[in-house]
């Protein structure tokens, strides 16, 4: 099953009919079939923005580190975070990805949790604590653990499995 990509007009080549409108809307195979120029928003330490429906029915929008598995996007919170419990009660989300270089070049991710990974799960756990340092060394360049954990609140971690429903991009980097 494919993914379905809207790509939108931009104004990088100039004013045309229809701009920042669908120009056209195909599929990929998967995430790693999007055209380099989007991909590489994935795969360079660009921080995504997040919105998820929050407990008053309101979007709730936040800078996140964004990480994927194939076509599985990895979100990993803070078991503590109020994020938490509104991706339960809702479980969709929708990421942005902006170049920091070019904010007319950009890619959103629609997704759905598809199953939630509990730091101490005896089966799994450990590949939550991984998935965190991972993300920890694209950010910050560090091959060390993750350095912010709060040892105050014990603070534990869970990992979300989404699945990839739509993308859309934009411009040119």
């Amino acid at each position: 099953m494919g993914i379905t990509v809207a790509n939108i007009r931009d104004v990088s080549q100039g004013v045309q009919p229809g701009q920042f409108m669908v120009g056209d809307r195909g599929a990929v195979g998967g995430l790693a079939d999007l055209d380099p120029i989007y991909k590489r928003l994935l795969d360079e330490p660009v921080t995504a923005t997040i919105a998820v429906l929050g407990s008053d029915g309101l979007p709730n929008l936040t800078p996140v580190w964004f990480d994927y598995e194939g076509d599985t996007v990895l979100l990993n919170l803070a078991k503590h975070r109020k994020k938490v419990n509104w991706l339960r009660a809702n479980p969709h989300a929708t990421f942005i990805l902006v170049n920091p270089d070019n904010a007319y070049h950009w890619l959103t991710i629609k997704a759905t949790v598809r199953r939630e990974i509990a730091e101490e799960d005896p089966d799994e756990g450990k590949r939550v604590t991984e998935q965190l340092n991972r993300i920890w060394t694209k950010y910050t360049g560090s091959d060390t653990e993750y350095g912010l954990r709060d040892e105050s609140m014990n603070e534990s971690r869970v990992l979300f499995e989404l699945a990839v429903d739509k993308v859309a991009t934009f411009g040119v980097p």
